[in-house]
């Protein structure tokens, strides 16, 4: 079984909105309808759970309703941080999920996410335990301590940019929240950064330029775009 656990529990105040970035309108429909959608429309998917901001819960559920997402299983009260957050929803799939399910956490504010990209990592996944949304770092990399000067390049070859959605066998994830609280880790704000902290080795899957997350404003005209890209084909 392949669950997708949706991180939707954040306000997101760059964007500067009145409402959380996941639930902002894009020509009429809610952010976080459109990265649902493409979960929804996956064949694989068995169900989706979402962390979601406490007070938005009904209308996510209303949204679902509306947008006809029938695979929402589950809304479950997010964290204070990021690692408070998935590890509620990893916890709340305890009675659902066996060890060896896949578990897929994607950001509710990556909405450009694709079939391809969502196969590959459960595929990853299954074979390695890990499926991590990953491209190659295309820039110049310098290490700065203070953001205004740098004096030793890091090389392109060794840097991967992770994004997700991230897939992991559903025991082992669990695994990691259980033992970062035995240990007392905290603020990891990504199960892959826990991973690391804890020592595990992490696999890539197939990533894309176009999964932009949407932080600030200039990540939702990029999204439009994208959006206005995709419709033109489809008229052609």
């Amino acid at each position: 079984m392949n669950i997708a656990l949706i991180l939707a529990g954040g306000y997101g105040s760059r964007t500067q909105q009145d409402v959380p970035k996941q639930f902002m309108n894009v020509y009429e429909k809610p952010l976080i309808i459109y990265t649902l959608e493409n979960f929804e429309r996956h064949p694989d998917i068995h169900g989706i759970a979402v962390v979601c901001l406490e007070g938005w819960h009904e209308v996510l559920k209303a949204y679902a309703r509306q947008y006809r997402i029938t695979k929402l299983k589950w809304v479950v009260k997010g964290g204070n941080d990021g690692q408070e957050s998935t590890q509620k929803g990893i916890e709340a799939l305890k009675s659902i999920c066996h060890e060896d399910d896949v578990v897929i956490v994607h950001d509710a504010i990556r909405p450009f996410i694709t079939e391809e990209v969502i196969s590959d990592a459960i595929l990853v996944c299954q074979r390695k335990g890990t499926g991590l949304s990953a491209v190659r770092c295309q820039e110049t990399i310098v290490r700065t301590e203070d953001g205004l000067s740098g004096d030793e390049n890091i090389g392109r070859q060794e840097i991967m940019r992770v994004q997700t959605p991230q897939a992991y066998l559903y025991g082992k994830a669990l695994w990691a929240y259980e033992e970062a609280e035995r240990r007392g880790i905290k603020g990891e704000v990504y199960i892959n950064t826990l991973m690391l902290h804890l020592g595990e080795r992490v696999y890539f899957s197939k990533g894309t330029e176009k999964n932009v997350k949407i932080t600030t404003i200039d990540d939702l005209e990029v999204f439009k775009a994208l959006l206005n890209m995709e419709r033109e084909d489809w008229i052609k």
